[in-house]
């Protein structure tokens, strides 16, 4: 029987396929300590859920800067103080500063507002489709999962979406700057994309004060925190820069994963055509299943027990969801793509608590009316390659690089 020692979350090899190991970790270290980097490795469902219920011991408040073992450039430093501004992570906080700022942004996401986008998302996705469906082939992560949701913030925020190429590779520079296996030239080079994204946004911010639209941007520049202040301007960058990545990097990995899923396991799409009701719960175990973000760290501010572990004060955890949303205790046959699970909901994708992700809402909308008009209009989906189609080589987030598809047409 294998053991948790037997794997290395940070080997891209275990990456590709971490479940063997995660499975491991919840029968024999449900607790487990990373001997690479003295992390905590969360595991369980029911430790998930008590350390996201418990914000005071579990804090969202820490310097980033700690996650990385090899410690941080000191070029990045000076890029920030040189060229742009200091990054300052609003929404990384805790109780009562995460509330006054998250109160800006939920707004913008209610469930009222985002059933009243589904027209807009639906024509945006059959133009997507238009592009592509007369060659009977694409590469369905660059053609279709990266534009749909890059192009839906981007006309929330009320920016072109010509420029959708340029906020993707901001929106990976965001992640990888705070990956904890991200190489310091790579550190640099993201430190530079981001001070690029700062630069173009800045203006805008200025540009919205004077002239306010209907759009995210001027929702936060004209808002007012409770005693009665303006955001500076490196609060309103990383609201930008948290809506940018939130806003496309989950929904892009998980529209590949639905589609490899449909792919792999074809008789799912005759049940969700006869039942189109049966799509609201593909959607969820699609997410349960290959949950994009694949784990978020807290510090913990006191001695903490959790499944018999007593973690000390100071401790980084990783809470990871890919694990618990696989947790038999809490999914039976965890491992299958269950289309009559009574509680496929209830898995922590999108966390849950006061961190629970603001966009969840948008990115369900957007799966449901994409993947409505793909098993409308698309038949006999298949891969062109023989190979698997590749994950990228993450710690904290779960994705395909590339997923090349063929398909017929419906008549």
């Amino acid at each position: 029987m294998d053991r948790p020692e037997d794997y290395s979350l940070l080997d891209p090899a275990v990456q590709e396929c971490p479940y063997a190991a995660y499975a491991a970790m919840r029968r024999d270290a449900p607790v487990y300590r990373m001997p690479e980097t003295g992390y905590y490795v969360i595991t369980r469902y029911q430790d998930v859920r008590e350390a996201l219920r418990l914000t005071d011991v579990f804090s969202n408040d820490f310097d980033t800067r700690v996650l990385s073992p090899r410690g941080q450039p000191p070029e990045v430093v000076e890029i920030y103080s040189q060229h742009g501004w200091e990054r300052k992570r609003v929404l990384q906080t805790d109780p009562p500063d995460h509330t006054r700022y998250r109160r800006l942004v939920d707004r913008a996401f209610t469930a009222g507002r985002v059933r009243a986008m589904e027209p807009y998302i639906d024509a945006l996705v059959h133009e997507l489709i238009d592009e592509w469906i007369g060659d009977g082939e694409v590469e369905f992560i660059s053609r279709f999962a990266n534009p749909l949701p890059m192009k839906v913030i981007a006309d929330r925020l009320g920016v072109p979406r010509e420029d959708a190429a340029l906020f993707k590779r901001w929106s990976d520079a965001s992640v990888d700057s705070i990956a904890i296996s991200t190489p310091p030239e790579r550190q640099v080079e993201c430190a530079w994309q981001l001070v690029e994204m700062q630069q173009y946004f800045v203006p805008l911010f200025e540009q919205r004060r004077r002239a306010p639209q209907q759009d995210i941007l001027s929702d936060i520049v004209t808002a007012r925190l409770e005693d009665g202040r303006m955001l500076a301007v490196p609060e309103l960058l990383d609201l930008v820069e948290q809506l940018l990545t939130g806003g496309n990097e989950t929904t892009t990995h998980a529209l590949g994963a639905g589609m490899l899923l449909l792919i792999e396991h074809p008789h799912l799409v005759g049940r969700i055509r006869a039942d189109i009701e049966r799509l609201k719960i593909f959607v969820e175990e699609v997410l349960r299943l290959e949950s994009p973000t694949q784990g978020t760290f807290r510090q913990v501010r006191r001695d903490v027990e959790l499944s018999g572990v007593t973690i000390p004060a100071g401790s980084m955890v990783n809470l990871r969801y890919g694990a618990a949303n696989r947790d038999e205790q809490m999914f039976p046959e965890p491992a299958t793509l269950d289309l009559d699970r009574p509680n496929a909901g209830a898995h922590l994708a999108f966390i849950s608590g006061i961190h629970h992700c603001l966009g969840a809402p948008l990115a369900r909308q957007e799966m449901i009316c994409a993947f409505r008009a793909l098993l409308d209009r698309l038949e006999g989906l298949r891969l062109t390659e023989d190979r698997p189609p590749p994950h990228m080589p993450n710690f904290m987030m779960r994705g395909l690089t590339r997923l090349p598809i063929a398909f017929g047409t419906r008549k």
